[in-house]
């Protein structure tokens, strides 16, 4: 659980320019899509009004280029009278390989890939960071359950409204166990000829009618949700929250008020990265960015109260092809292999490849999506 996402490292090396790619014909550049901001005016710096005031704080150059970039989105889900507007950094292409889609450790944001998000564009990919229920810069202030099955809705919902297509799901710690819930628990597809839609669940045909619930434009005749997972340092065999579920109100939200605290998150750098020095603040107030809205602690609370995720036995469900990136030094998770997951190992790397070897995570990603990574 103390899976805290924060540093930024020196500027990486490019992969294949947008410009390479696009010669290639493997994209195209959606149009206004290099506005920032979320459609209304924000400070003066260009980040969106909906951020805490104290981003303007950040120095990281790469923090403060992906948080201009957050929008909030409407999602309508079947557990709120009104739409969530769920905050993400929508891709500036669309490329003919599926979209990758990002979520993020337990507690984080979107921010967290900050590095190894704009080398996947570079590299031609039509990449999606998606901020989980909960968690981000997403608006709650009518605060909805979020619980597992409502990250999980969510998400799915999200999906259907905006993605519609097959999509590589990304997920780093315990964003791998949000990855395995939810390849596991949308199996279903859609088969589309002569204008017929089926549903697909596990192989069998449901209807022959359209499913509002799923709705996918493609030019292919078939399609499946989750194409592919990547699972970074994956946090996918703790049973839930365990004892936490249990706590007494009171005691839970002073744990949670210790939780958001610069010390704690200090002392989290040190097991997340490999080498990390504490006298960077900066990286900090990256990763607690999120906690300074208001309904942080509600949100926290319901989710740890819930039990959060087990899903242990769902592992050996998967049936997407799977790639596992490991860092060799993670002091927080001992990696091990996950069902017939292709394993990959980055030297002198800890918790957070994404963060501290953005070049070596951003390569794995493109050769995997792109089926190269043998």
């Amino acid at each position: 659980m103390l899976a805290f996402k924060l540093g930024s490292p020196p500027p990486p090396p490019p992969l294949p320019s947008l410009t390479q790619a696009k010669k290639c014909g493997r994209f195209r550049v959606f149009a206004g899509s290099f506005k920032t901001g979320a459609g209304t005016a924000g400070s003066d710096d260009g980040f969106p009004p909906f951020l805490p005031k104290e981003v303007e704080k950040i120095k990281d150059p790469f923090a403060r280029s992906l948080a201009q970039r957050i929008e909030r989105l409407p999602v309508k889900v079947g557990f709120s009278e009104s739409c969530i507007m769920s905050s993400c950094v929508k891709p500036l292409i669309q490329s003919e390989i599926n979209p990758v889609v990002l979520l993020h450790c337990f507690d984080s944001s979107c921010l967290e890939w900050r590095c190894t998000y704009p080398l996947l564009e570079e590299a031609g990919l039509e990449a999606w960071a998606i901020d989980v229920l909960g968690w981000g810069f997403s608006d709650l202030e009518r605060l909805p359950p979020c619980d597992v099955a409502s990250k999980r809705h969510h998400l799915y919902q999200l999906w259907n409204s905006y993605i519609k297509r097959p999509m590589i799901l990304v997920g780093p710690s315990l964003g791998a166990a949000v990855a395995i819930d939810f390849a596991v628990n949308h199996p279903e597809a859609v088969i589309i000829n002569n204008d017929q839609v089926h549903e697909v669940r596990d192989g069998n045909f449901l209807s022959n009618m359209w499913n509002d619930s799923v709705m996918v434009e493609l030019g292919s005749t078939s399609a499946v949700q989750v194409e592919k997972l990547v699972l970074i340092n994956a946090s996918v065999y703790a049973e839930g929250t365990g004892a936490l579920a249990r706590l007494p109100r009171s005691v839970a939200y002073a744990g949670v008020s210790l939780l958001k605290s610069i010390p704690l998150r200090l002392y989290a750098n040190i097991l997340a990265f490999n080498g990390i020095s504490l006298a960077t603040v900066d990286w900090t107030n990256v990763g607690r960015l999120h906690c300074l809205l208001p309904w942080w602690e509600d949100a926290t609370i319901n989710f740890m109260s819930s039990g959060g995720y087990n899903v242990i036995a769902q592992i050996k469900q998967l049936k997407q092809k799977s790639l596992l990136i490991c860092g060799e030094c993670d002091q927080i998770v001992n990696y091990k292999q996950v069902v017939d997951a292709i394993m990959r190992l980055i030297p002198d790397c800890g918790h957070l490849p994404h963060v501290d070897k953005p070049s070596s995570v951003a390569k794995l990603i493109a050769e995997f999506s792109q089926g190269d990574c043998h």
